[in-house]
């Protein structure tokens, strides 16, 4: 069997037997790949036997190509899933992955989550859930948070009418008003590929998103979801849904949107609440002085 082969049955695996959504699989598949081609792996026995200390210099070998932590603690949880099936294929008796924390990020200034941890969010909480339409329906709700800014509420108010989306989408939000927010077409692609993939009927007046029974998705479920994918992946704990879109709001301010316009999109009913962003912006710009500015005197 070589390297190709073992790549060819993973993605099969992933695909048929765990059905996983397609950006899942070529993410796990990557990881894969990449150890396989460090290692020099050809066969299944070979994946088994990675261990711990393996993976440690692996991913030590990936942050020094310059990946952030988040995408490190990415790979890592896609990698042990690679390692427990090559157990399981080889006839190993206790085929669990070797226990290795995740990176930790540095705790200090609550911060919004950058736009890679933003979408590796949103891939995992994908890659990791129980049913392939479960997963397609996380990724999206998600990336309405982070892409367009809606708040959770706002987001499962969706319903059948709504789709296909287009690239703005108009939304009721706090108090009855409605505000045109963007719509990125990785978000328009994700909510097209959770309705291609929903097994349940979705009609024009029901909720477009739907829990596992057939209710509307609530908004606990989709804090969980994220709970567990921050954990992962090493995320702080403020990396919470509503963090989603107030990543949304300070990457906008740090990019040259003006006030009024950020308050339009946020559907805030008067200016004072988004000025909090100039504020979190400034901080952010202050720690970034501090550490990187080789005249400011360190501690």
């Amino acid at each position: 069997m070589s390297a190709a082969d073992i790549l060819d049955q993973w993605r099969a695996h992933l695909t048929d037997a765990r059905r996983r959504s397609p950006h899942t699989v070529r993410a796990y598949l990557s990881a894969a790949q990449r150890i396989m081609a460090a290692r020099g792996l050809e066969d299944w026995e070979g994946v088994a036997s990675l261990e711990g200390q393996d993976l440690r210099s692996h991913l030590a070998a990936r942050r020094s190509e310059g990946i952030a932590n988040a995408s490190a603690a990415r790979e890592l949880s896609a990698l042990k899933a690679f390692i427990a099936y090559a157990r399981a294929e080889s006839g190993d008796p206790d085929p669990a992955a070797p226990r290795l924390r995740g990176p930790r990020l540095k705790k200090g200034l609550p911060r919004p989550v950058t736009p890679d941890e933003a979408v590796n969010l949103a891939d995992l909480v994908d890659g990791t859930a129980t049913e392939e339409w479960i997963g397609a329906r996380d990724r999206a709700v998600l990336l309405l948070m982070y892409g367009s800014g809606l708040r959770i509420a706002e987001a499962l108010s969706l319903q059948g009418r709504d789709v296909p989306l287009g690239e703005t989408l108009m939304v009721t939000g706090k108090g009855g008003k409605q505000r045109l927010v963007p719509i990125l077409p990785i978000t328009r692609e994700a909510v097209a590929e959770y309705v291609r993939l929903c097994v349940l009927p979705l009609s024009a007046k029901e909720p477009l998103f739907r829990g596992a029974k057939g209710g509307a998705l609530s908004q606990g479920m989709v804090q969980k979801a994220i709970a567990r994918a921050r954990r992962a992946l090493g995320l702080p704990d403020t990396a919470t849904p509503h963090a989603l879109r107030h990543s949304f709001a300070t990457h906008l301010l740090s990019a040259g949107a003006d006030l009024r316009s950020l308050q339009e999109l946020l559907g805030h009913a008067s200016l004072g609440s988004t000025q909090i962003y100039t504020k979190v912006d400034a901080a952010r710009m202050l720690e970034d002085y501090r550490s990187a500015h080789p005249r400011v005197r360190k501690g």
